[in-house]
């Protein structure tokens, strides 16, 4: 292996330890915990060392957010793929996202909550782009006289809301699936 090969492997691994660091301190103490000083203490660095991986602590929200759009995205990818129906996918992929958002707060957090760099639509991250277009292959059989993205955008809304308010508490906990099949049955309505 060569000299150079091994520095940009441990340059990918600190880069990486960096977003593990700031998923894992996110999660324990919330957002607000996560300082760029705090970082380089939890990996064993030095500040100037975390600011060669990056600018600053938003562009570290932005790292975890499309780390984590991508793991929705194969998430999401899997039940689609498994289901035996367009309405099972939708419910499947509808549920696991809720599940996500629930077993994963601070991730979820970071994805659609804080101010970061990141913008869905032409021009964003694979990641982002992966993430909509799981969603959009389970809304679009239902989409019918529709634009298949607004449709999507639009459902996505919904479940939006209710990722954010059952993380709330503002939701009574024993009726979501009741929500959820309401949003399914009136989605699938053709």
């Amino acid at each position: 292996m060569s000299t150079q090969t091994r520095r940009e492997r441990q340059k990918a691994e600190r880069h990486q330890m960096i977003i593990d660091a700031a998923r894992q301190i996110a999660e324990t103490q919330g957002w607000e915990a996560v300082t760029v000083r705090r970082l380089a203490e939890a990996i064993e660095y030095s500040q100037p060392v975390l600011y060669s991986h990056f600018s600053g602590r938003d562009a570290i929200v932005a790292a975890v957010a499309e780390q984590g759009c991508a793991e929705i995205a194969a998430r999401s990818r899997e039940l689609r793929v498994a289901a035996r129906t367009p309405e099972a996918a939708l419910t499947a992929v509808a549920t696991g996202y809720l599940d996500f958002a629930r077993d994963s707060p601070a991730l979820y957090d970071a994805m659609f909550v804080q101010k970061v760099n990141l913008t869905f639509g032409e021009g964003a991250p694979q990641a982002l782009q992966d993430a909509f277009a799981e969603l959009a292959a389970v809304f679009a059989p239902f989409a019918a006289g529709h634009d298949v993205e607004t449709f999507t955008e639009v459902g996505w809304a919904a479940l939006h809301g209710l990722a954010t308010l059952e993380q709330h508490g503002r939701l009574r906990p024993a009726f979501r699936d009741q929500r959820l099949a309401v949003l399914v049955d009136h989605w699938t309505r053709r």
